[in-house]
């Protein structure tokens, strides 16, 4: 799959492209990333890609022209064209299952808006999709697109040292959505805290039945509407049920 990135920092993906244990995607090209300016793209001695708002008010807009200029350079080089997506407050949320989507996708165009935002016309015409992080305000769409790629990246074949790791995390549908349990490793007695007896038994059926239980009083802790969202599914048993009515 291909990721294009359409940013006036390129700079700043370097170090994220090249270090933990998600660079296996991008060195082996499972996630290929490419980098574009539209500073390139822009017209005039100063490159300009931004003026200021119609109407007034604070900050500056980016400008249509350079943009589109510069995804009609990215959709000439790809061989298999995936969504033009916009970072940007009123989008979906991201979440596991668009990650999902996206890991077994052809990729996408990752527009990563500045200033103000971009010009509404660009975004009217050219975006298929908009996606926030969450109910904040960053200073441009670099942070989310990051998020995003490390998200798909790790879903990749051999990118994770054991395959199964992504399995147990926080919202996949192995654990039904859920949140993952909590985990111990040496020393068995830390500052007098000491790992839970059920996990040096031994006894995998007990080991695996108090990770559910402990998994499920996170969720209804923390997350009840995930834990709502499963119970609607019917994704919750008997033993569930009634491991969750006795933390009531």
């Amino acid at each position: 799959m291909r990721f294009d990135v359409l940013t006036i920092f390129p700079e700043l993906f370097a170090p994220f492209l090249t270090s933990g244990i998600t660079r296996r995607a991008y060195e082996s090209a499972q996630v290929d990333v490419q980098l574009t300016n539209p500073r390139d793209f822009a017209a005039g001695t100063y490159r300009r890609i931004d003026d200021r708002p119609f109407g007034g008010g604070p900050g500056m807009v980016m400008m249509a022209e350079p943009l589109a200029q510069s995804l009609a350079h990215i959709k000439s080089q790809r061989t298999e064209q995936g969504p033009v997506v916009l970072f940007s407050p009123i989008g979906r949320v991201m979440d596991h299952a668009l990650v999902s989507e996206f890991a077994q996708g052809p990729g996408a165009v990752l527009l990563c808006g500045r200033y103000e935002g971009l010009d509404q016309r660009f975004i009217d015409t050219h975006v298929d999709l908009q996606i926030s992080l969450g109910d904040f305000v960053l200073s441009g769409g670099e942070i989310a697109a990051m998020a995003l790629l490390d998200a798909v990246a790790r879903l990749q074949p051999g990118v994770l040292s054991d395959p199964e790791s992504h399995h147990q995390d926080s919202f996949n549908p192995a654990l039904d959505g859920l949140l993952d349990c909590p985990h111990y490793t040496r020393p068995e007695d830390w500052q007098g805290q000491v790992v839970p007896e059920v996990l040096l038994s031994g006894h995998h059926v007990n080991i695996e039945r108090w990770r559910r239980e402990q998994s499920l009083a996170l969720t209804a802790r923390n997350r009840p509407d995930l834990l709502e969202r499963a119970r609607a599914k019917g994704l919750l048993n008997k033993q569930d049920e009634t491991y969750l009515a006795s933390l009531v």
